[in-house]
């Protein structure tokens, strides 16, 4: 199961060339996961949105790698995009959540990526565990991960072509 969140693109994310810019591509993501995992947002929020991020939290996320993959440029909608989300992995401590950007109307897919999110300790800075609550709310969008267009080399050597 996918989670869409409509973003909004905003005129500062476009570039000289009239399309999304691929570092705002990285802010739109943030902006969806915001939507997604954090607590405390309008009402209809989604049963994800658990993570506590306001003043005192016990928790923090941090983001350990980030990977995008763009299909196709993205324009400026007045309409929302659409960036479907779901869990690739779950782990002790972290969780890969992946993506589809996708038009307003869902007949373009105009990047995937992934972001290892981090779950950490806000009082000693460590990785903590994701907690049962959290896996509850996360495991029915637990799908497979992302399978990226080129083949993964190991250090040092040249990539698949």
């Amino acid at each position: 199961m996918r989670l869409p969140v409509p973003v909004r693109i905003r005129w500062s994310d476009l570039d000289a060339y009239g399309h999304v810019n691929n570092a705002a591509l990285l802010t739109l993501l943030e902006e969806a996961r915001v939507t997604a995992f954090w607590a405390g947002g309008p009402e209809g929020s989604p049963t994800t949105a658990i993570i506590d991020a306001g003043p005192g939290a016990t928790s923090l996320t941090v983001i350990a790698r980030q990977e995008a993959e763009y299909l196709a440029q993205i324009p400026h909608h007045r309409q929302p995009i659409i960036v479907d989300m779901w869990i690739g992995r779950m782990a002790g401590a972290s969780m890969d959540v992946c993506y589809e950007v996708l038009s307003p109307d869902q007949r373009e897919v105009y990047a995937r990526a992934q972001t290892t999110v981090v779950m950490l300790d806000a009082s000693s800075g460590t990785p903590r565990r994701l907690t049962a609550t959290e896996r509850a709310a996360w495991e029915p969008y637990l799908e497979a991960p992302i399978a990226f267009r080129r083949a993964s080399s190991g250090p040092g050597e040249p990539m698949a072509r």
